[in-house]
């Protein structure tokens, strides 16, 4: 019997949203310029992402990094066939993004969360279950009204940091909410990177037997250095979309609150995710020099260096190329 194809296992192409503007900035301390923001999207949307989150329209209160989320709004570049990806936390950031979509300059996707962890979405949200989804369905029926679609995110898939292990049937009655209530698609947050692969195919694997007509978002984070070779697993399993942060930057909303997780914070780097799935064949529509250069500019905006290696690394080289010299060697 023949030997099945490496490639068997992995799809011809995949959508990566490029998340820095959004589940990114949300956690670093330093307020980036409206106008750099654009800058940025702008740039990322160049370089081929067919996806991205933009802002988010949570209290400017708490998150004063998103003020200008309406600023944003009108002043990035649209091109047809990208999607724009809001965050929307309840009612009042619905009014707000509801009068931009009347001005000609809203969204085409909100992202709604409630972590199946309820003590989690307690202490992120101060919401019960219940209370969440009532108010998530009123919102749903509002974005339904204007043909804005869905994302239902389920938060703490894998675990929770501040309650241990999840029940599945926790993270089910989540994702079931969404379904019924008429999201388009899931996304599967693994909210401060506790997942592995073992369990990503297991509990994907549950979902999809459950719920086999969803259209499920791989979301990982890179807290302990794990988001790409999860997001993989994701992948082999039959998702066709994933989730990345430039410079793997997010993690825990700057909110002022206590910490109530450890480790290394971040979305799983969008960097190295595309370089190795083009890498492996798999096409994501992303121009991978142009997306280098944004990495290399989210560096700049921020004032730090990020955790992405491709950056560093570059791509890999298949062909002949010119030795690099080395600081301090003899010219030859």
């Amino acid at each position: 019997m023949a030997n099945a194809s490496p490639r068997a296992a992995l799809p011809e192409s995949v959508v990566v949203c490029e998340c820095w503007a959004r589940d990114g900035l949300q956690s670093m301390p330093v307020l980036v310029p409206t106008e750099r923001k654009i800058e940025m999207i702008d740039r990322i949307t160049a370089a081929g992402f067919a996806k991205l989150e933009v802002t988010s329209f949570s209290n400017p209160k708490l998150l004063p990094q998103f003020a200008d989320a309406e600023e944003v709004l009108r002043g990035i570049r649209r091109r047809p066939g990208v999607s724009h990806v809001v965050l929307m936390p309840n009612e009042r950031g619905f009014d707000r993004l509801e009068r931009c979509q009347g001005e000609g300059h809203g969204a085409d996707e909100i992202i709604l969360m409630i972590s199946s962890s309820e003590r989690h979405n307690l202490l992120n949200f101060r919401m019960a279950h219940g209370d969440a989804m009532a108010e998530h369905a009123r919102v749903m029926r509002r974005a339904h009204a204007l043909g804005i679609r869905i994302i239902g995110c389920a938060g703490t898939v894998y675990g929770c940091p501040v309650g241990g292990d999840v029940p599945y049937a926790d993270v089910a009655k989540i994702v079931r909410f969404y379904l019924d209530e008429g999201a388009q698609t899931i996304m599967l947050g693994d909210t401060t990177g506790m997942a592995n692969p073992v369990q990503v195919r297991e509990r994907i694997g549950a979902l999809r037997a459950d719920f086999p007509r969803a259209e499920y978002i791989a979301h990982f984070h890179d807290t302990r250095g794990t988001g790409v070779v999860n997001s993989i697993a994701a992948i082999e399993l039959g998702l066709r979309y994933v989730d990345g942060s430039l410079g793997a930057i997010g993690g825990q909303p700057a909110t002022g609150k206590a910490k109530y997780s450890a480790g290394f914070t971040g979305n799983t780097c969008t960097e190295d995710l595309v370089a190795l799935l083009e890498e492996m064949g798999v096409r994501t529509g992303v121009d991978v020099p142009a997306m280098i250069e944004a990495g290399i500019l989210a560096e700049e905006v921020l004032g730090q260096k990020l955790r992405s290696n491709v950056i560093r690394a570059g791509p890999v080289v298949h062909g002949e190329s010119s030795p690099e010299k080395e600081p301090g060697a003899a010219a030859i």
